[in-house]
């Protein structure tokens, strides 16, 4: 199966931390891992205390899983990702990250527009954006410095467009990113350094992973 359909409180559950996978709801009280914090199952009080005993193969395994759901992609495109990493210079684990986070869905929500990336997502999906003016309905294209980002004019007349920059204020950018929210438009300004990226993911563990 390649998405993932069930409840995505479920993921943050089964890695044992929050992985803000819905937005704001994942800072209210309605947050299913603030009430339900072990593994979801029959015996999920139970799996907790069993991490301990965790090999090294299902660390590794485990550090994959989480930066593949972080970013919501098949493990067919993850293993591409990590190919590619692979022939760039520099670090493999950091190259990775930098393809991740450089993908049209993670760039919409890094600028602001969009509460998680789950929703941008859907933006890009349903074709709210444009790549150097021109309609892109494919999360999975590569942002290059070189590419500017805006909201298609059809769709600045709906309602949710309306009220985004209102939302986008008070959701601060990444210092890779350049926004303009008077044209609801933005860029990617640099490669995100790794210091920039989110601590919570190992990189290093799915080198080892992919290196077996």
């Amino acid at each position: 199966m390649s998405r993932y359909r069930e409840a995505k409180c479920k993921i943050c559950r089964r890695e044992n931390e929050k992985l803000f996978l819905k937005g704001e709801r994942c800072f209210t009280g309605k947050c299913a891992f603030e009430r339900r914090s072990y593994p979801p199952g029959q015996h999920g009080k139970g799996a907790q205390y069993r991490r301990n005993r965790e090999s090294d193969f299902s660390r590794q395994l485990r550090a994959k899983q989480k930066a593949r759901r972080i970013y919501d992609i098949s493990e067919r495109q993850f293993r591409r990702y990590y190919s590619t990493a692979q022939q760039r210079r520099g670090l493999t684990g950091v190259n990775l990250l930098q393809i991740l986070e450089s993908r049209l869905d993670n760039v919409v929500y890094r600028l602001g527009y969009a509460a998680s990336r789950a929703q941008a997502r859907m933006l890009v999906t349903h074709g709210h954006f444009n790549v150097n003016n021109r309609r892109t309905d494919v999360p999975s294209v590569i942002v290059k410095t070189t590419d500017d980002i805006s909201v298609r004019e059809g769709s600045m007349k709906r309602t949710f467009f309306k009220n985004l920059t209102k939302d986008a204020e008070n959701r601060t950018p990444v210092e890779w990113v350049k926004r303009d929210l008077k044209t609801l438009s933005g860029s990617v300004v640099r490669l995100p350094e790794r210091s920039e990226i989110d601590g919570n993911l190992n990189e290093q563990l799915i080198v080892e992973y992919y290196s077996r």
